[in-house]
């Protein structure tokens, strides 16, 4: 279930509560004249099913009530009402399934936003990846697996595909190239010092390393894994089931593949460089990739399945 609060100048209020009042998914309504200081007007309060919410919400844009009020979405946890249990049981579709697309593009155009802690979590998960390539440390890795913040962004570039928000994408590709072309040089720089005080030698960069090797060796795996993973993390960022979320992250090589590109800088080992830069492009691209599909197909099978779904 959700609740709306829309802020609504009195010209617009009547049509707005209008658009709420006919729709018979909307289980609970009320309307407070004059309630609103900023902007003046009134506010109306309501509360709907996931499944409805897309339509509902296209019709109180398309009074431009963005434009001069406000339209705020609440997920409510736990409700008690008849009449909200029999209009979930009326709408067809279940919650959980259903994308409502201004929650996920309001937190698409958040990941994509370049902030000093994202590019503080880039850089310590980078610098974690590299310690843990020199070490040959699996347990290191997956570590810089989850504390890296790039998915967000990633997942944006499929939105950004299915949304048609050019934006939104330059959004996206300049946020990763950002983050992670200051994590790699940041590194690398760190670890030109640490080759100067004779704390990592070129036979660890370049040296065998069973438990790490699949870092700079992309194939046909590192492919299929990213776009599974997309998918993955494309469900769990659109459903009211994120908690698949942190096997997305340790399931794709970007924050390792950084990681020993940026060793491979500051040795000098180019094939590193070129092994590992293309690991990271395979995945980024079967990621993207796959998130675009992903959300192309929700969108498609639930605007058959939920007539209240909306296509915008």
């Amino acid at each position: 279930m959700l609740h709306l609060r829309i802020y609504a100048p009195a010209e617009l209020a009547d049509r707005a509560a209008g658009v709420l009042a006919d729709s018979p998914a909307v289980s609970s309504l009320a309307v407070m004249r004059q309630a609103g200081l900023r902007p003046p007007g009134d506010l109306i309060m309501a509360d709907v099913p996931r499944e409805a919410a897309n339509k509902i919400l296209d019709e109180l844009r398309a009074l431009g009530i963005q434009d001069e009020g406000a339209i705020q979405i609440d997920q409510v946890p736990t409700w008690i009402s008849r009449a909200g249990l029999r209009a979930e049981k009326d709408v067809p579709g279940a919650g959980s399934d259903t994308v409502v697309w201004a929650e996920v593009t309001q937190k698409a155009y958040e990941d994509t936003e370049l902030t000093w802690s994202y590019m503080s979590f880039m850089l310590l998960a980078t610098l974690i990846a590299s310690i843990g390539i020199v070490l040959d440390s699996q347990i290191l890795i997956i570590g810089a697996m989850v504390l890296g913040p790039e998915f967000g962004a990633v997942a944006a570039m499929g939105l950004a595909f299915v949304r048609k928000r050019p934006q939104l994408l330059h959004r996206a590709v300049r946020t990763l190239a950002v983050g992670f072309g200051s994590a790699i040089l940041l590194t690398a720089g760190l670890a030109a010092i640490a080759r100067g005080f004779g704390w990592i030698h070129l036979a660890q960069v370049v040296g065998p390393r069973p438990l790490t090797q699949f870092v700079y060796s992309p194939d046909k795996w590192s492919l299929i894994v990213a776009l599974i993973a997309g998918a993955a993390g494309v469900l769990a960022l659109t459903s009211a089931r994120a908690g698949g979320l942190t096997g997305v992250f340790i399931s794709v090589t970007t924050i390792p593949a950084a990681g020993n590109v940026a060793l491979g800088l500051a040795f000098g080992a180019w094939h590193e460089v070129l092994g590992s830069s293309l690991q990271l492009a395979v995945n980024i691209t079967g990621m993207a990739l796959a998130g675009w599909a992903t959300l192309a197909l929700q969108r498609s099978v639930l605007s058959r399945t939920q007539p209240y779904s909306g296509m915008t």
